[in-house]
């Protein structure tokens, strides 16, 4: 019986799976690039991204959220993701200053959605805060709703931008 149990244990423990734990985020420089476009992130203001890909030594930064999120839905990834960080606006210096290490876990943000703001790159953004009641704020001002990532339409993030709708910019 004692075999049988140590047997059990050997087996249990080859199909176990190793849970790697997932990298700290990287705080930003000012000589981060922007993954899709190749522009600096420090000369875009508004909220950032950076996802972490099993075997890459450096994340993948993004000057909008919005095109996170849309690398993130795309089928065309060949790595695995390992961790997915964003600015939280919450605590950010400002929107043209969004901060270099305020950055949080994608999967525990709350994401305002539709809101009436231009990202970094003149598109319409999808605003990550930490606190509930921060989206809340600015949703007040702002409009949108509150979202979590999962929770992101497809339809917010994919396909055209229209660059003429009149868009703020957050102080």
């Amino acid at each position: 019986m004692r075999y049988l149990a140590l047997i059990a244990l050997v087996a249990l423990a080859a199909c176990k799976e190793e849970v790697a734990e997932a990298p700290n985020a990287v705080d930003l420089t000012p000589d981060a690039l922007s993954y899709f476009c190749q522009m600096n992130i420090a000369e875009h203001g508004g909220p950032k991204g950076q996802i972490h890909l099993k075997g890459y030594p450096t994340p993948l930064f993004f000057a909008q959220v919005r095109d996170m999120v849309a690398y993130l839905k795309s089928p065309e990834r060949d790595a695995e993701i390992t961790a997915v960080y964003v600015s939280d606006m919450g605590i950010a210096p400002s929107w043209r200053q969004p901060g270099i290490s305020n950055w949080i876990m994608a999967d525990g943000a709350t994401f305002v959605v539709g809101a009436d703001v231009a990202g970094g790159m003149g598109a319409r953004e999808v605003v990550p805060f930490a606190d509930p009641a921060d989206a809340s704020a600015f949703i007040e001002r702002f409009g949108g709703s509150a979202l979590p990532l999962s929770g992101i339409p497809s339809t917010e993030v994919l396909g055209p931008v229209d660059l003429d709708l009149q868009l703020e910019t957050p102080a």
